[in-house]
């Protein structure tokens, strides 16, 4: 199935210098280069024609002054904005001017009206919900705007208005293009009077759906605020990639809810286990369901928009619903992990699919990132303060957890410590401790009998093992290590609990796999949570948390349900994180939890 497409590109060659046109007249219809996107016309420069999938430059053709003078004499006038059009087309013509205020430079942008192109957003267009559209410029906002508008209007028979800016999404002239269906379109006199045709067009002619491109600056966005609260379904668009994107965007943000800073009681800090300031989202989102544009044929799709936005400021992202259009024209849609998002993960995402939750509380090395398989829900309060938002720290960064399926290492890894004989009685593995306590370190070394040495060089370590705020200050020395191919590991704490779990993800096999306290050491068995157990982790986590608040309370201690010792092991963890106490008690299969106050056993 192939989209419908007018672009009208003869009325675009009509007003192009005759010799241009004629150039562009001989190469189209090649299908190397895919349709034309724009000509680009500089003065003294040769012509240039950009096409979907390359460009050709036409050598022999120098643009001159008359050549830019007479496409601007056969067009519509110019904006503004230095934008143009020809009317009764979606063409848009965009100038660049010199400090007279003379045109140097045209670029001529072809205007497609693509007929089904929403086909992969049909159900949200359907829904009535108010829908951002978001994507780099050239990835096809506008077009699918366009379309949008017009499938509203004819096909769901709604009072569609839209605000054209720039006359580019009905083209130019006093008679919108066909494209647009049923749909009525406001002109606005200058960029800046976009906010205010915004409102005017929900006040005078009763809109069901108002459409805007480009929403760009804060009284646009607050002007669309209005819209919304006024119960006006709302299409836009904006640049940008990534909903993160928007979230660290001043004048944007207020889009998405907008972010605040939010100072806790020592009660309610100690009761979420994060730290006192912390960023929350200040209101409900303008645009309740978003779009990112990854390409003409891909899309990412946010059908909660809060529940992103609250989820990213824990520190959580969840997994993305990425929809695909193939050449058939059949839509594939796969939720999963979204490498745009973060750019450390490119090409290393762990090929199992473990929950976030079954990745707490251990370390691994700072160059690898787990798999964030995982809903809002798998995440809950227990993970506030792992947030790359509330922490201060750099925002570039996610510090990274392990997953507690540990692999023996890899041999074959040359970034491997264990690759050069490391981590046996014989060759003790070389770990330099930074900003960690040497002291705790080397008692868990001793009590455990891990194969491991503390060295007072970083030079001479195998590893480097440091703190989640040290690592995100990126200090000379974790830099140099970098750099040098020395695995970083990170402990969220200085605690001896957490220093115990970063040995134990380097020596598995020699770990305690349950109590945090040590008072339970099994045979060591595998721990990760597996898909089928997910939701009996959040089931036994749910009941943590509950026993949690009524210890924290003032009441006695609470037992917990019997568990699997993976389970056993994130309850232990989860308790510590509130400051109480947790042993295990009786024998598999009725092996529970009991938390309770430090000090009331």
């Amino acid at each position: 199935m192939e989209y419908a497409v007018t672009d009208n590109l003869a009325d675009l060659l009509d007003v192009l210098p005759t010799r241009i046109a004629e150039e562009l007249r001989k190469h189209d219809g090649e299908t190397q280069h895919g349709s034309l996107i724009e000509v680009v016309l500089d003065l003294g420069r040769p012509a240039e024609m950009r096409f979907q999938f390359g460009e050709i430059t036409l050598d022999d053709i120098d643009v001159t002054r008359d050549d830019l003078q007479a496409v601007a004499d056969r067009i519509g006038q110019f904006g503004a904005d230095n934008r143009a059009g020809i009317e009764r087309t979606l063409h848009r013509i965009s100038a660049i001017r010199n400090r007279t205020g003379d045109i140097v430079g045209l670029t001529c942008r072809v205007g497609r009206a693509v007929y089904g192109t929403i086909a992969i957003i049909s159900d949200m267009i359907e829904s009535g919900e108010s829908i951002l559209l978001l994507g780099r410029p050239g990835v096809g906002k506008t077009t699918m705007l366009r379309e949008t508008a017009r499938v509203l209007a004819d096909d769901l028979r709604k009072r569609v208005v839209i605000v054209d800016t720039s006359n580019e999404i009905a083209g130019d002239g006093d008679i919108p293009h066909p494209a647009i269906g049923r749909a009525r379109r406001m002109q606005v006199p200058t960029p800046e009077a976009q906010h205010a045709v915004m409102i005017e067009a929900v006040e005078n002619h009763m809109p069901e759906v108002v459409v805007i491109d480009e929403i760009g600056t804060e009284l646009e966005a607050g002007a669309a605020r209005t819209i919304a609260e006024r119960g006006v379904q709302l299409i836009g668009t904006a640049h940008g990639n990534t909903l993160e994107n928007l979230m660290l965007n001043p004048t944007l943000s207020d889009l998405v809810g907008g972010i605040q800073s939010v100072t806790l009681s020592d009660e309610e800090a100690r009761r979420r286990g994060t730290q006192k300031s912390i960023l929350e989202r200040k209101a409900p989102p303008t645009f309740s369901a978003m779009v990112e544009i990854a390409d003409r044929d891909e899309v990412i799709v946010h059908r909660n928009v809060a529940a992103m936005v609250d989820s990213i400021l824990r520190g959580v992202t969840p997994p993305s619903e990425m929809r695909r259009r193939n050449e058939d024209g059949s839509i594939t849609t796969v939720s999963g992990d979204d490498a745009r998002r973060d750019p450390t993960s490119r090409g290393r995402h762990s090929s199992n699919g473990a929950s976030l939750m079954a990745l707490t509380s251990s370390a691994i090395p700072a160059t690898q990132v787990p798999n964030r398989n995982a809903t809002a829900r798998d995440q809950g309060q227990a993970l506030d303060d792992r947030s790359l938002w509330n922490t201060g720290g750099d925002s570039a960064r996610v510090t990274p957890v392990a997953d507690t399926a540990r692999e023996q290492p890899v041999v074959s890894d040359p970034r491997n410590p264990f690759a050069r004989g490391r981590g046996t009685s014989d060759k003790p593995l070389r770990i330099f401790p930074y900003g960690v306590s040497r002291n705790r370190l080397h008692q868990s070394i001793t009590r455990d009998r891990y194969p491991a040495a503390l060295v007072k060089d970083a030079r001479d370590a195998d590893i480097v093992v440091t703190l989640k705020n040290i690592f995100r200050r990126k200090p000379e020395l974790l830099r140099t290590a970098e750099t040098n191919g020395t695995p970083i590991y990170v402990s969220r704490s200085n605690s001896a609990a957490q220093l115990e779990n970063v040995l134990s993800s380097l020596f598995p096999a020699q770990s305690p796999v349950d109590g945090i306290n040590g008072d339970d050491l099994v045979t060591p068995e595998p721990t990760a949570i597996h898909a089928g157990t997910e939701e009996l982790l959040v089931t036994a986590l749910s009941e943590a948390e509950m026993a949690i608040s009524r210890v924290i309370e003032g009441g006695p201690a609470e037992s917990l349900h019997p568990q699997l010792v993976g389970i056993r092991r994130r309850q232990h963890e989860l308790a510590e994180r509130y400051n109480l106490e947790s042993r295990s008690l009786g024998e598999d299969p009725f092996r529970h939890v009991e938390i309770y106050r430090r000090g009331a056993q």
